[in-house]
């Protein structure tokens, strides 16, 4: 039988880029034109062609304006998870404040669906090994699971030399499943080819090879997608030409890409995928 892989989505809009200088601040986003809504309707759209379940990291500050529209994701029998509340780089926040921001997101999100919400994913990935107090913030804050780790080198920190399989963490206020983003070998280097820009850029075929070479090890592949990804016509944030390349590189290819991933592979939710585990199904319950 094949490995099941795991799918999800940071629910997020054109605006909410990290680290830019002159990125809008918070105050600013409700007055951006959005696009979240049908973008993230498309992707649902694609998904549903293999009735594909998969696990959305809403945005607080997303749940927040536009409550319908996870609630219409919920109904169509999708995971909803926490990206936090603002957007924020976690190394770049107290534990307090980072604790106040997760909080936050899950009461709102919570408040949509009536459901608890069990997982996290920091922006950017931004857990580092300069934060490990940042488990510790989620496990008070109610989570169960977290997929925030990069375990290798990337622009927003990284967290090179982490453990690469899905894996229990230990905490002082108790214990959190974590999900490090899948990561593959390509000649002496390590590289991400699932989601994100990384998605856009590489080409089918090596994507598919690499997720079967992760399955065939054992370990199911993380997928992420952010909504403007699928959006070619997005407005652009003025930025160096390297941040261009990385923020826009295909947009025009990334729906076909995704249609060729939904009819190659089984793809679950990450509550899903834990379920049928049962060394870690048990976190989920308690």
């Amino acid at each position: 039988m094949p490995m099941k892989n795991i799918f999800s989505i940071d629910v997020e809009d054109w605006f909410h880029i990290l680290d830019l200088p002159n990125a809008p601040d918070v105050a600013e986003w409700s007055t951006k034109e959005s696009r979240v809504e049908d973008n993230l309707n498309q992707i649902l759209d694609v998904l549903d062609e293999k009735n594909i379940k998969a696990t959305l990291f809403v945005l607080g500050w997303v749940g927040e304006h536009y409550p319908e529209l996870i609630r219409a994701a919920h109904r169509r029998g999708h995971e909803i998870a926490s990206h936090g509340y603002a957007h924020q780089l976690v190394y770049g926040m107290s534990a307090e404040a980072f604790y106040e921001d997760v909080v936050k997101a899950k009461h709102i999100l919570e408040s949509i669906t009536g459901e608890p919400v069990l997982g996290y994913r920091a922006p950017g990935f931004s857990i580092t090994p300069e934060t490990p107090w940042a488990f510790e913030m989620l496990v008070k804050a109610g989570y169960k699971y977290d997929s925030s780790i990069f375990p290798t080198e990337r622009a927003h920190g990284g967290y090179a030399g982490a453990d690469v399989n899905p894996h229990i963490i230990q905490t002082a206020a108790g214990e959190l499943l974590e999900f490090p983003i899948s990561v593959a070998p390509l000649g002496p280097s390590t590289f991400c080819f699932f989601g994100g820009g990384y998605f856009r850029l590489f080409p089918w075929f090596m994507i598919k090879n690499r997720s079967r070479l992760l399955n065939k090890a054992g370990r199911p592949v993380i997928y992420y997608l952010h909504p403007r990804e699928i959006d070619p016509t997005h407005p652009r944030m003025p930025m160096s030409a390297v941040r261009r390349f990385k923020s826009y590189v295909n947009l025009r290819g990334t729906k076909v890409k995704l249609q060729k991933l939904v009819h190659d592979q089984e793809l679950v939710s990450f509550r899903s995928w834990v379920n049928q585990v049962p060394e870690f199904s048990a976190m989920l319950a308690s």
